[in-house]
């Protein structure tokens, strides 16, 4: 990887790719034993962050289990009139499932398993999902329920009679959204800076105990989707680590770049697309060269 430009360039190259893309987007990407060294585009602005609230959840388990306050190994049974729909894991099955708060939270953060996110939230509770944030640093991130409060919301923000019609509602590129789809203010919503400095937080063990905070970055670094941040990185000696999200025009991710020579980076991307469909392969792989840009320039920076 090579390539330098100043800051405001770096900043303009990538929003120009952005917009080839066809997406709205904003970035925080920083080097992370440096963070003031850092390429940004609009990272304070609040968005809802769709499946990427499963981060600071996981965190949130984290804590409690240092504290002595919540059993990893304790099991729960979902049963099917549990579920919540989702297009992977738990979400999918048809009978009674039994497993560990751990391995549940597992599933939710590699595969993004909407149900057991839903059943790690009940058992943390959001408002201490929320409390870990400001403890934290994270003034502008606020969980809401998370993926059942979201959905709930937009049923009522599109006035469809179910979810599978309220979420076909905003991926009809010939329907007007209601504006209130997109408002971070009822849904669990972060900004780029925020869930940076929650990366941050994790891979200086500063978010939980060393022994949890391994468990974390063992666990991001078991995504399998490559779609996304990934797909900046395509070599065999760079480790990429991260949590997606995505919630009707948004795609998302939030994650960590190992390179080769062991530097590391924050990477934040989030975007808007301009269309709703389901498949728009440019913003996916937008999310992935734009990091990358951000990353080339830190690393010329370092040259200079």
């Amino acid at each position: 990887m090579s390539g330098r430009r100043s800051g405001g360039s770096a900043e303009r190259a990538i929003r120009g790719m952005f917009d080839d893309a066809g997406v709205r987007g904003w970035l925080h990407v920083a080097e992370l034993n440096s963070p003031s060294a850092r390429v940004t585009v609009d990272p304070g602005e609040q968005l809802p962050m769709g499946s990427v609230y499963k981060v600071p959840l996981m965190v949130a388990f984290c804590r409690l289990a240092d504290a002595g306050l919540i059993d990893p190994g304790r099991r729960l049974t979902l049963e099917p009139g549990e579920r919540v729909p989702g297009p992977t894991g738990i979400s999918i099955l048809h009978d009674s499932v039994t497993m560990s708060l751990r391995d549940l939270v597992v599933l939710m953060m590699t595969i993004s398993d909407n149900t057991s996110a839903d059943a790690v939230l009940r058992a943390v509770g959001a408002e201490v999902v929320d409390a870990m944030c400001r403890d934290l640093g994270m003034p502008d991130t606020h969980i809401r329920g998370g993926v059942v409060t979201t959905f709930s919301r937009l049923v009522a923000e599109t006035g469809a009679p179910s979810l599978d019609a309220a979420l076909a509602h905003v991926a009809d590129n010939d329907t007007v959204v209601p504006p209130g789809v997109y408002d971070p203010a009822f849904k669990a919503s972060t900004t780029p800076a925020d869930m940076a400095r929650l990366l941050r937080a994790i891979w200086t063990g500063r978010a939980a105990s060393d022994e949890r905070c391994a468990f974390m970055r063992d666990v991001m670094r078991r995504q399998p989707w490559t779609h996304r941040l990934a797909s900046g990185f395509p070599y065999d000696d760079v480790t990429v680590y991260g949590k997606t999200g995505s919630f009707g025009a948004l795609r998302h991710e939030a994650g960590v770049v190992e390179l080769a020579d062991g530097s590391t980076y924050t990477a934040v991307v989030f975007t808007q697309a301009a269309r709703s469909d389901a498949k728009l392969p440019r913003a996916d792989a937008v999310i992935g060269a734009a990091a990358r840009t951000a990353v080339e320039e830190l690393r010329g920076r370092q040259g200079t």
